[in-house]
This record gives structure tokens, C-alpha cells and sequence, in this order.
């Protein structure tokens, strides 16, 4: 399923009409901070800053968790990725010595937006979009690249100086702390956290599913500990070209994602789906790092309300919709687990209910699913009941 979705997602970028910012070989500007490393030619890759061609703060940039809060417009969060220039230069994994490297450590662990010089081998050019990172502009290999003074951020720099705590157990204290999940992913991918020589550059793509999945898998051993929600409870939130439904259940903990994607490129209507009962997830999700971000954001909603339930994630993508990266998810799943709950008696009221909200028939997600397929049968619930 995984290859269906890529190859669908990519052939939606290949549609998406975006202009990225014009600069030439030289380049004054500002980092917001925001730092990208590359996957291809794994374990040696392209890794390098990415700038803003503006003075001052440029935060906003880089910044998912406020997007929403904020209001901004898809088109907004897509003017802000494509003034992002990425410099590039080949780098191993393992060499986290020099000062290059060094240089992007400040930059990911720095707590505000940093003065940046850049000169290239030939003016930035292209873009880049992925379902999995947000897009971001034009990229060009680094000839030279020096920065302003930096400030750490005190927490992440304790992080940095304690090479006996486990990436792990980082991950954890920075996201208790309510540091921002983006800054901690971007100090995991630049090799700041860690137990001595076990400390790499970790490839953005991976590492922001790795961020996802890891604190995922300790609040959901919190989450075991509490007592199950007592009814059949709604959380839902639209915004972005998105609707998400995110349905708890009376029961321990178990998780299914569906989502569609209605008629974005003309008249398809494409639904992915991955689940797991209460033992987890054995192996890679078939939907992509889409089901870990999902799955973080409920059990931190969870974790919040000292309640255990299963959780069954409805999403429909509209006309319009652009990939922008899985912070898409995470962040419209955080803000959905943050709306007060509609209650229900039980699981036929709830999904008469999302029928009533969703474009497709509900019961075309109880045919797709596996979780609530069961579900649904074990309420001696008929599928045509829920046929629009």
C-alpha cells in the first residue's frame, strides 16, 4: 500500500504549482533556525542550513506547532517553505567532528532565528516537496557558509552536554518540557543528543518519524496505566484542505488510521489505512510516518487526560490539498485532541454522527478499515445502515 500512496502523493507534487524564491551564488540572510540532511547515499549525504533571504526573525518559517494556532493559510505556509534556501555539502553520518558540523549543531540548537552567509557553487535552483518533511525552496552545494553569534537553548544545550542520556530518554525530557516537537527533531537530526560515540546525523525524513514514534511508544506505556474513558467520546477538526475525526472507544488501547483523498487531481477517491491492536505495531506502518504522527498526538491528548481508549482517525483530504509533511497530521491531530468532546452512547450514534460531517459514506472507512470493520460486527451494526 505504502508504494500506491507514494506514487500518488508524488504525481500530486508533480501537479502542484509553487514558485520558489530567486537568489544568486552569494546570499546574506537569516536561519530561522531550520536545518535539512538529505537520505540519498546513506550513511554519506548531502546535510546543510537552510536560509531565509530576510534580516531579522524568521521563526515563523520553521515553525509547524503555530501554523494552525496562528491561522495561516495553506498558501501562507507554502510562501514561507519556498523562501527557504538549502545549502548542501556531502558529509558521513559518523564524522560529527569540524567545524561544519558544528555549525549546523548551533543552528538546531540555537533559541532564535541566526545572522547566515552563504556562497553557493551556482545559483539555488528547483524545490522540494514530500508527504513525509515539509517543502521547502531552492537548493544549491555549499562553497562556503559562516554564521552570527548563537544562543543555545538552555534546554536543548543540557540535552547536548549529557552524552550519558540515551537519545531516547532526551526525546522524552525535551518533549515533558514542552519543548517544540520541531526543535527537538531538528536537534535529534543533527547528531546533538545521545550517548557518546553513538551520536550521527540522522537524515530528516527519519528522524522526524523516529521523534514521532519514540515518544509515542512512552506515553502510550503511561497511557496503559489509566483507567479506560466510560463512553463512546468525538474529537474533530478541519483546516488546511483536511477534516479529521478522531473517535475514542470505552476500551484499552488500540489505533487504526484511515484516510482519503477526494478528487485532488479529478475524480479519485483513494483511501489508505494501517491499525494495530493492543500488543502495537510489529514492523514499518504501510501508510508512512503519517501513522506515527497520528498516533503521538492522540496519546499525548491521552496522557493530558489521565485516559486510556482505543482511538479509530478518520481523515478526508479535499480539492486544493498540497503534501506539505506529516506535521500536517500531527499538528490537526493536536488541535482536534484539543477541542472539547462529543459524547456518545455508543459506536452506531458516534458514526451516524461523523456520517453526517464526512464527504464519503462512512461506510465506505468500515470497508476500508480492520479495527472498526470488527467493531462495528461485533455491535451487530450492518454496513448499509451507514450508507448515505
Amino acid at each position: 500500500m505504502i508504494k500506491g500512496k507514494e506514487a500518488y502523493l508524488r504525481k500530486l507534487t508533480t501537479h502542484t504549482s509553487m514558485r520558489s524564491v530567486q537568489v544568486g551564488r552569494e546570499l546574506e540572510g537569516s536561519t530561522p533556525p531550520s536545518v535539512f540532511i538529505g537520505s540519498w547515499n546513506y550513511p554519506r549525504v548531502y546535510a546543510g542550513p537552510m536560509i531565509v533571504p530576510e534580516h531579522g526573525d524568521t521563526s515563523i518559517v520553521d515553525s509547524p506547532e503555530s501554523w494552525i494556532p496562528e491561522k495561516k493559510t495553506q498558501e501562507e505556509i507554502v510562501g514561507f517553505r519556498m523562501s527557504l534556501v538549502r545549502g548542501k555539502r556531502f558529509q558521513p553520518v559518523t564524522d560529527l567532528s569540524g567545524r561544519f558540523v558544528e555549525k549546523l549543531q548551533d543552528i538546531a540548537l540555537s533559541d532564535s532565528s541566526i545572522y547566515s552567509e552563504a556562497v553557493f557553487d551556482r545559483e539555488p535552483r528547483g524545490r522540494n516537496l514530500s508527504d513525509e518533511h515539509t517543502p521547502f525552496g531552492p537548493s544549491a552545494r555549499l562553497e562556503r557558509f559562516d554564521i552570527g553569534n548563537v544562543k543555545w537553548d538552555q534546554q536543548l544545550e543540557k540535552v547536548y552536554y549529557d552524552d550519558h542520556l540515551r537519545a531516547a530518554e532526551a526525546l522524552v525530557e525535551l518533549h515533558d518540557r514542552n519543548i517544540p516537537f520541531s526543535s527537538i527533531q531538528k536537534a535529534f537530526s543533527v547528531g546533538a543528543m545521545g550517548t557518546g560515540r553513538r551520536r550521527r546525523l540522522v537524515p530528516t525524513r527519519w528522524s522526524i518519524t523516529a521523534c514521532d514514534s519514540t515518544i509515542g511508544s512512552r506515553l502510550l506505556k503511561e497511557v496503559r496505566h489509566y483507567e479506560a474513558i466510560d463512553c463512546c467520546q468525538l474529537h474533530e477538526f478541519s483546516s488546511l484542505n483536511n477534516y479529521y475525526a478522531v473517535l475514542l472507544l470505552p476500551t484499552a488501547w488500540q489505533y487504526e488510521w484511515m484516510e482519503a483523498f477526494l478528487r485532488i487531481l479529478g475524480t479519485e477517491e483513494l483511501m489508505f489505512s494501517d491499525f494495530e491492536k493492543n500488543g502495537g505495531k510489529k514492523g514499518y506502518s504501510r501508510v508512512g510516518g503519517c501513522y506515527y504522527s497520528c498516533k503521538m498526538a492522540v496519546l499525548e491528548g491521552l496522557s493530558r487526560q489521565k485516559k486510556q481508549a482505543g482511538a479509530i482517525v478518520l481523515r478526508e483530504a479535499y480539492p486544493g490539498y498540497i503534501p506539505m509533511g506529516v506535521f500536517n497530521v500531527r499538528e490537526n491531530v493536536r488541535n482536534a485532541m484539543r477541542q472539547p468532546s462529543l459524547e456518545f452512547e455508543g459506536l452506531d450514534s458516534a458514526l451516524r454522527y461523523v456520517s453526517t460531517r464526512l464527504e464519503l459514506p462512512v461506510s465506505r472507512f468500515i470497508g476500508q478499515s480492520d479495527l472498526l470493520k470488527d467493531l462495528v460486527r461485533g455491535g451487530q451494526t450492518t454496513l448499509s445502515s451507514f450508507c448515505k
